[in-house]
């Protein structure tokens, strides 16, 4: 089913995941998924995305991931694609890969250098703009649905958060339907940029990304990836505790409980949960969120 499609008629509340590199980390995704589809028996996920690596570093890996999801669960899957470091002719096959599966949904991405591959060199006919990426979409299949990402607090790169949402516009008026915000602690953040965006007369629907804090090492670790800032109080309330890991996952969870019950209040059309292939977090997250839509 088309992701466009459900939002016209319902609140969402979907899931990232992300391809294992091991074994180990395969079986461990599937307990996941397997948890978080079994812990309420009148709960199913909207959607599930699945990561793409920088530079197609994981495109097999998310294919035969994404595969196997739909053919064990037959879940609507969010198919991440990553343009930069791809030739159009590599991004034609892999849509024909994706399309003849049935997938019907695409969060297009420009995507980065890969970071341990130090002599990269990029085809020269890559992509270089997420927009760009989705105009290609659109020309060679219009019946994808295609979501972009948002960033509340602007793109790192980005020379302002005004210019940011100016590229947001450019990518939904190339063909996007939706959008999928980066993480971000300060809801005041996400509220001040759905103003600038609305004003800026984009009206698509811009689903919250939340990520459940589960160790002082992953908030370092994504804030400083992302871009996103640490409110001081979470740093206060969490640094003494950084080597507690019982008290890092219980804060988190009810923080992200009422930062999603806030954000529910002030309208927003869905949620979505980067689980880090984790599911105890967000189970019990949604325990509670369930109960208020």
């Amino acid at each position: 089913m088309k992701i466009c499609d459900i939002l016209k008629e319902k609140f969402t509340i979907s899931f990232e995941f992300f391809p294992p590199k091991t074994r180990e980390g395969e079986e461990n995704l599937f307990n996941t998924i397997n948890d978080l589809l079994t812990f309420n028996k009148d709960f199913n996920p909207d959607f599930v995305s699945i990561t793409f690596g920088a530079g197609g570093t994981t495109k097999d890996k998310t294919f035969e991931i994404t595969k196997k999801i739909k053919d064990k669960y037959n879940l609507t899957i969010l198919e991440h694609f990553t343009c930069y470091g791809l030739s159009k002719k590599d991004i034609e096959t892999y849509l024909k890969r994706i399309k003849d599966i049935g997938i019907e949904n695409i969060l297009a991405l420009r995507g980065d250098k890969p970071r341990n591959i130090e002599d990269f060199v990029p085809p020269p006919d890559t992509l270089n703009y997420a927009s760009e990426l989705v105009e290609f979409i659109k020309n060679i299949d219009k019946s994808f649905c295609i979501g972009v990402a948002g960033y509340p607090e602007g793109h790192p790169k980005a020379p302002s958060l005004e210019k940011d949402i100016e590229y947001l516009k450019l990518k939904l008026d190339k063909g996007a339907s939706f959008v999928i915000t980066q993480l971000f602690f300060d809801n005041n953040d996400f509220y001040r940029y759905i103003e600038l965006v609305r004003k800026k007369g984009i009206e698509a629907p811009i689903i919250p990304g939340i990520l459940p804090i589960i160790s002082w090492t992953n908030l370092e670790r994504f804030t400083q990836l992302s871009g996103a800032k640490l409110p001081q109080k979470i740093y206060e309330d969490l640094y003494p505790h950084k080597d507690d890991k019982d008290y890092i996952i219980k804060y988190g969870i009810e923080f992200s409980i009422k930062q999603i019950e806030d954000l529910i209040e002030f309208g927003i059309p869905g949620i979505h949960i980067f689980t880090l292939n984790k599911s105890y977090s967000s189970k019990m997250i949604l325990k509670e969120i369930l109960k208020k839509i």
